[in-house]
């Protein structure tokens, strides 16, 4: 059983500096699910009112002492710029690309500190002022296709994953989640720290502030000359919209009719995602989650495009392109819950 840890006023203001974006977040189960015993994640709303809680000091505090567990978002949509770049890698052979990142930024002058993770870990870069979503992708969607380094998406259904996920959000997005970092994993029951320091909150919070932290002119450096890798360029265009999707027959394409038995989780149904089944993967059934509300509307949790899963069960899109239906920046409307370690916050996961 974990030792009772206490944090001070001094390491909440610190973790907040380092680690919070924007008011909006999530938090994770405390009970895991009756059917598929995992620890789902919610945007918590006040008592009564319906409102959505933004987050405060005394939150961030009993997320570090262990009472909860909350997921941050990487983007302030206000500026479209992040405090941070997290790599989220939870595959096999995902400590040594992590390594091989760590190592290769390190060339850069970037301190990159690493976080462990229960089938893996995270590396986070933070920034001396918050810096534009979008350059910061440029910089490491760029670096890990140097080395070699598989990034999930574009037909990989394993690979590092780049927090943040957009470029930038509209009005009322949310963009992604991920787990905030030194409070307990709920899935797991334990909690996980940054290597480099001692466990104990006081030191770990030390060890992260004395990380040099990357300059917008040092970043810029970085990225001249460079964009935005096309087969992960998420821009948008008049099809990015939110469109139904109909099969050249003219029918509407709707996903219920195309995969096995779903089970209700909040506001969605839950069941196999079919281009995750076709990788071997999702074994445990529940990597696709459904609109109750509008079945047009669906994500899986895994990073599967849609393009993905309608190639899956035969459905190509009739714009002929790898775009979403719908952008997952713009889901945050259709689902309630979330899981694992990465949070499509427009629905929002994490692990």
């Amino acid at each position: 059983m974990e030792t009772v840890i206490k944090a001070s006023p001094r390491v909440v203001r610190d973790y907040i500096r380092l680690f919070v974006n924007r008011g909006a977040y999530t938090l994770q189960s405390l009970r895991p699910h009756r059917e598929s015993g995992r620890h789902y994640y919610f945007r918590p709303k006040a008592k009564g009112a319906g409102e959505e809680l933004s987050l405060t000091a005394a939150t961030i505090r009993r997320h570090l002492e262990g009472e909860l567990t909350i997921g941050l978002y990487a983007i302030n949509p206000s500026t479209q710029r992040s405090k941070w770049v997290a790599i989220d890698a939870d595959y096999d052979g995902a400590m040594e690309d992590l390594l091989k990142l760590q190592y290769f930024l390190q060339e850069d002058k970037v301190e990159a500190a690493l976080e462990m993770s229960k089938r893996g870990g995270h590396l986070w870069i933070f920034m001396e002022r918050p810096a534009l979503a979008r350059e910061c992708r440029i910089y490491i969607y760029n670096l890990a296709l140097r080395l070699g380094v598989r990034i999930k998406g574009a037909g990989l259904a394993e690979g590092i994953e780049v927090f943040p996920k957009h470029d930038e959000l509209r009005e009322g997005e949310f963009g992604n989640a991920i787990r905030g970092p030194l409070g307990i994993h709920r899935g797991a029951n334990r909690r996980y720290w940054f290597y480099g320091a001692d466990y104990t909150l006081e030191k770990q919070m030390a060890y992260l502030n004395r990380l040099q932290k990357v300059s917008e002119e040092q970043l810029r450096s970085f990225i001249g000359g460079k964009t935005m890798p096309p087969e992960f360029d998420r821009k948008r265009s008049s099809t990015d919209q939110a469109v139904s999707f109909v099969h050249t027959s003219g029918r509407e394409f709707r996903i219920l009719e195309h995969v096995g038995k779903v089970r209700k989780v909040g506001r969605n149904y839950v069941t196999q995602c079919p281009s995750c089944a076709e990788a071997g993967q999702d074994r445990s059934g529940d990597n696709l989650a459904i609109s109750i509300d509008d079945p047009r509307k669906y994500i899986c949790w895994a990073g599967c495009t849609k393009e993905m899963i309608r190639r899956a069960v035969g459905c190509r899109s009739p714009f002929g392109n790898p775009r979403e239906e719908v952008a997952h920046a713009g889901q945050a409307r259709f689902f309630g819950t979330s899981r694992a370690d990465s949070v499509e916050a427009s629905a929002t996961t994490l692990e």
